[in-house]
């Protein structure tokens, strides 16, 4: 299980997440390795439709993420996602690490 950030975080793409991760495992919207440093080159046009993502293979499920999220976007787990109707945030997780999210 990992935390899974959610449609909220589209458009918003704010760091501070990435800022807390004691493991680095918050990357996006466009490298699956660069800690989201992309964000600050991008402008707002540029952000239209992206967001950010955790890895669910690295996350070691800290939680640091969460209060930092100005948005709220962040699930505690795939299980908190689905059941709050944003499935599709899970396989984006997944899918952007090159995994495919399998229910357990």
């Amino acid at each position: 299980m990992s935390f899974i950030i959610g449609n909220k975080c589209i458009d918003c793409l704010d760091t501070s997440c990435v800022s807390v991760c004691p493991i680095d495992c918050i990357h996006g919207p466009i490298y699956t390795d660069r800690m989201g440093w992309e964000v600050s080159q991008m402008s707002e046009e540029e952000r239209k439709g992206k967001q950010l993502y955790i890895n669910p293979v690295e996350c070691i499920n800290c939680g640091a993420c969460v209060p930092e999220c100005p948005v709220d976007a962040i699930y505690s787990d795939e299980k908190e996602a689905i059941l709050l109707g944003d499935e599709v945030s899970v396989h984006k997780n997944y899918e952007f690490f090159g995994q495919v999210y399998q229910k357990k």
